[in-house]
């Protein structure tokens, strides 16, 4: 007999609002601090769509039953936990590096959207929330807290009112997968909230590397996409089509396409990505020493990046005028059909802490003959990090790009992004059970031939798993 799930954590000093009869997320609660009401303060209800929502999955008991019927038994040596009522659900599988992306292709609302995601890979976020030490270690804990809950409130409530249809998407996609809204915002959050509860930071290199190369025939794109080694395996790709049948959120968008590289259970964008404008981005964390809660988490302006149609665009939502980033990001971007010249962009992004109400904005551009090399820290921007190995790998990244010839070919890109040659801080990384972190996807756009080529190990040695093309929307007559 399966033992059953432990009751959700009692918090006696905040009770949910009459207001909200949705138990998956958070946004019906009460601040805890005296605060008046103000525009930012919608119930759930109130952001879902008004038609029906789809269709709800089994119950948990029902797919309980079909799961201990369909399961076999666990290896010795494989831990299993009760997640949401599914038993049997492996919490660490040592199953090694898979050569496997899933797609999915889906169309629909916000909402809709989010919902197919979390419904088709619930079995992967179910895993990744279940496996991510963040979360769970840090997040989660200080979630409990005066100080945790107030900066979550906080910035609920300021991305309600700039971007209430990324929280309904957010909503479908925790809906889908059966798991509490909270934690899927939390993540969103990342660091911010143990930044403002005055935890010591994560001196972590949880950082990703992106070159950009601008020649004749050669206009390309390459990024690793490295994470905590619990994220191997834990990845996927979303083409989605939205519509919306208003124009939504403060850039009034009323439609999106777009194909991006995602974490599970985590909004589209924060990875790389193309939409239908033919903006190719990839991202960068950084890790600034100061965050802000209340302010739009990084996560959501990479989102948001995925409606933008044009260069002028991409900066106003980085600048994020009248809010600002709560954290710190690089973005490696350019636009395919843009007039002129190939250019690539790098934008370094400061998070708005001390009362400014936008973010602190530096592009640099790559104009043709030229290239960028971007890593995890500040090239440009005078703003106080954390330090510690994420600089140090930075430093360590650069140093081996630096050593190389400069990169003009597709060749050179694959060899550089494969790179293993530095004794501890390699650009592709990959060392076995034991890493901190893995390369989990590497992503190579080519601007001239319009493809985009994704990698599950290492680019020097394997072929790429899967080559999509870049679809750019035809110009209206």
């Amino acid at each position: 007999m399966q033992r059953p799930p432990p009751p959700p954590p009692r918090i006696s000093w905040c009770e949910p609002s009459t207001a909200s009869k949705v138990t998956n997320d958070e946004g019906g609660w009460r601040p805890i601090h005296d605060q008046s009401p103000s525009q930012c303060e919608v119930a759930f209800e109130d952001l879902r769509p008004s038609r029906s929502p789809p269709p709800s999955p089994p119950s948990p008991a029902a797919v309980n039953r079909d799961q201990e019927a369909l399961t076999p038994a666990p290896a010795d040596d494989t831990a299993n936990a009760v997640v949401n009522g599914i038993s049997n659900m492996p919490i660490k599988e040592k199953i090694g590096r898979r050569q496997a992306i899933p797609i999915l292709y889906t169309r629909g609302t916000h909402y809709e959207v989010g919902f197919d995601v979390g419904r088709t890979f619930s079995g992967i976020i179910n895993s990744f929330l279940v496996q991510s030490g963040p979360l769970n270690d840090e997040f989660l804990p200080l979630y409990e807290t005066e100080a945790g809950r107030r900066a979550y409130e906080d910035t609920l409530a300021a991305v309600k009112q700039h971007y209430p249809q990324y929280v309904q998407e957010l909503q479908g996609t925790a809906d889908g997968a059966k798991v509490p809204f909270h934690k899927l915002f939390l993540l969103h959050m990342d660091e911010i909230t143990p930044n403002v509860a005055g935890r010591p930071a994560n001196q972590g290199t949880n950082g990703c590397s992106t070159i950009c190369v601008n020649h004749p025939g050669q206009e390309l794109l390459g990024h690793t996409e490295d994470a905590l080694a619990e994220t191997l395996n834990h990845v996927y790709l979303v083409s989605a089509h939205i519509t919306a049948p208003e124009p939504q959120g403060r850039w009034k968008v009323a439609e999106e396409n777009f194909t991006a590289l995602c974490y599970a259970g985590h909004l589209p964008g924060f990875c790389m990505g193309f939409n239908h404008h033919g903006l190719v981005f990839s991202v960068n964390i950084i890790k600034a020493a100061r965050l802000a809660a209340g302010k739009t988490p990084r996560h959501f302006l990479a989102r948001a990046l995925l409606a933008a149609d044009n260069f002028a665009a991409a900066q106003q939502v980085l600048r994020d005028e009248g809010c600002g980033s709560g954290d710190a990001i690089s973005i490696n971007m350019t636009f395919l059909d843009q007039e002129g010249d190939r250019m690539f962009h790098n934008a370094e992004v400061g998070p708005a802490c001390g009362g400014d109400c936008r973010s602190e904005l530096s592009i640099l551009s790559c104009s043709p003959g030229e290239h960028i090399f971007h890593t995890n820290k500040y090239l440009r921007l005078n703003i106080g990090e954390v330090g510690g190995a994420i600089v140090s790998s930075s430093d360590a990244r650069h140093a081996t790009q630096e050593s190389q010839p400069a990169p003009t070919t597709m060749q050179d890109v694959v060899r550089l992004l494969g790179d293993q040659s530095h004794p501890e801080h390699t650009i592709f990384r990959e060392a076995g059970d034991d890493d901190f972190v893995k390369t989990v996807t590497v992503g190579i756009f080519d601007c001239v031939n319009r493809t985009w080529s994704l990698y599950t190990d290492n680019p020097k040695t394997h072929d790429p798993i899967v080559v999509l093309p870049l679809l750019v929307k035809k110009p209206s007559k």
